[in-house]
């Protein structure tokens, strides 16, 4: 199986591509989707859509996974996040795939033991969890772990369990 996970936020968009190799998880790709602060948000939401489409195309996943919908205190800061959010929906399943969200807690708990874990912590976890020489940026990191999330809920789907929400 191969999934592409994303981080969505209107600024810096984490996105990977994880493949899984005789039930090991591989990276093929991560990266953040950088948008200037100069750019209208409409811009950076097309810039968005663009982007992972392009790498949709390029790597052929067979699923999408996003973070599910976070609290926030700001009703503007929860717009903003879940147009992004829309834009990366949208390029998904303007390529066909089935998209799956995972609770922000649930992909901490996941990946590193605890649902309260600092992105620090998230970040040092999925290197060492993948064998990455380098620590990946934080929203590139996000977005390994929503990957990792989902190819372990879809291992435990298998065995009956299932933790995921597809949209």
């Amino acid at each position: 199986m191969r999934v592409i996970a994303i981080d969505a936020s209107l600024r810096n968009t984490g996105v990977a591509i994880v493949d899984t190799n005789n039930g090991r998880p591989q990276p093929v790709y991560f990266g953040t989707i950088r948008n200037k602060n100069a750019m209208r948000p409409s811009s950076c939401l097309v810039c968005i859509r663009d982007r992972l489409a392009d790498l949709i195309r390029e790597h052929a996943p067979d699923c999408c996974a996003l973070e599910s919908v976070i609290y926030v205190q700001s009703y503007k800061t929860a717009i903003i996040l879940g147009a992004a959010r829309g834009a990366a929906i949208l390029a998904a399943a303007e390529n066909g795939l089935p998209v799956f969200e995972y609770p922000p807690k649930r992909i901490k708990q996941s990946t590193v033991g605890r649902g309260g874990a600092g992105k620090n912590q998230v970040a040092f976890m999925v290197r060492a969890l993948l064998g990455l020489t380098e620590t990946p940026d934080a929203d590139a990191a996000d977005a390994l772990a929503i990957a990792l999330t989902h190819l372990r809920m879809q291992e435990t789907a298998a065995l009956g369990f299932d933790g995921a929400t597809q949209i």
